[in-house]
């Protein structure tokens, strides 16, 4: 009971046609006291791209990992291509794209996750990827 008290959530917003949502997932605090500076990526996907499903289910996984390379600083924001014209023609034969946003606010393109890579493997390359 005491680590589920402990816990916090996470969460993904699903940016679609319709009104923004948001999906909270709890996963376990860090051990530290102090406060971390969220970490955020992206993730552009469209309803019914299998690649996409099987990815979101990787990087909710992933989230719930601790240890070293843990993700649960990091904020995932879900963007359905089809409700924006510029990241449907940009991603339309990508998808899934995941990006990390730089502190100016900008965007980097992270090399694409193969969709065979066990959870702990995604966790670290993405957390390698947000370091840099």
């Amino acid at each position: 009971m005491a680590a589920m008290a402990a816990a916090r959530p996470f969460v993904i917003t699903l940016l679609t046609r319709q009104k923004p949502r948001s999906i909270l997932v709890p996963f376990a605090s860090s051990s530290s006291s102090s406060p971390l500076k969220a970490r955020k990526l992206i993730l552009y996907s469209k309803p019914g791209c299998c690649l996409c499903d099987g990815l979101k289910e990787k990087l909710q996984t992933a989230f719930l990992l601790s240890g070293p390379h843990s993700l649960h600083d990091v904020d995932l924001q879900v963007r359905d291509i089809t409700s924006n014209p510029e990241w449907e023609r940009a991603y339309q034969y990508e998808i899934p794209v995941l990006a990390k946003v730089l502190s100016d606010g900008t965007e980097e393109i992270l090399p694409r996750i193969s969709p065979r890579l066990g959870v702990e493997l995604v966790q670290k390359k993405i957390a390698a990827a947000l370091t840099q």
